[in-house]
C-alpha cells in the first residue's frame, strides 16, 4: 500500500460509522503462526489435510488428530499479537458499528483485544462435545488423548471447522 492510499484507507476510516473488517491467515503469518497453504511452509506442506482435519479422520483415529490441533496449539501460545491485530482493535474502539469476521482460529485477535468478531472456522482453544454440546476447557496437555467431556464421558473435539 503505498502512501496516498494509506492516507485515503485513514480518511474514510476516521469518518466510517460501521465497518465490517475480514481477516484471514495472512495478519497472524506476521506474529510466526504458520500459515496452511503457502507451498513452501505452510502446514499443509508437511501434512495430509485429509488425515488430520476431517470428521473422517478423527472417526478412523481420534488420538492422531487431537495430537495434531494440540501441537498447534502450542505453536500458537508462543505468538503474540502483531500491530495489523493491534490496529483492528484500534478501528473497533474508534468505530460505533464495528466487526471483525476472521477465519482464524489461533486465538491472537482475542489476545489483542478484539471483542466484536466472529471466528468463522471456530477456534482452537475450544472444545465441544462429539454430536453438540456446550464448551468444555482443556488445557494444552491434557491427561488423556482425545480427552473427554468430564460431565457426559463423551469424546471431545476441536471447535473448528472441518
Amino acid at each position: 500500500m503505498d502512501a496516498n492510499a494509506f492516507a485515503e484507507a485513514a480518511a474514510a476510516l476516521r469518518g466510517a460509522k460501521a465497518v465490517v473488517a475480514f481477516t484471514g491467515a495472512g495478519i497472524s503469518a506476521e506474529s510466526g503462526v504458520p500459515t496452511f497453504r503457502d507451498a513452501q511452509t505452510g502446514l499443509w506442506a508437511k501434512f495430509d489435510p485429509m488425515e488430520l482435519a476431517t470428521p473422517e479422520a478423527f472417526q478412523r483415529d481420534p488420538e492422531r488428530v487431537w495430537r495434531w490441533y494440540l501441537h498447534r496449539r502450542i505453536l500458537v501460545r508462543q505468538a503474540q499479537p502483531n500491530a495489523g491485530h493491534l490496529a483492528l482493535v484500534e478501528i473497533e474502539r474508534r468505530v460505533p458499528a464495528f466487526l471483525l469476521a476472521t477465519q482464524n482460529v489461533d486465538n491472537l485477535h482475542r489476545d489483542a483485544g478484539q471483542r466484536r468478531m466472529v471466528e468463522l472456522h471456530g477456534n482452537l482453544f475450544r472444545t465441544v462435545p462429539v454430536g453438540g454440546g456446550k464448551p468444555v476447557e482443556i488445557p494444552d496437555e491434557p491427561d488423556d488423548i482425545p480427552p473427554r467431556d468430564p460431565e457426559t464421558g463423551r469424546l471431545l473435539r476441536p471447535d473448528v471447522v472441518w
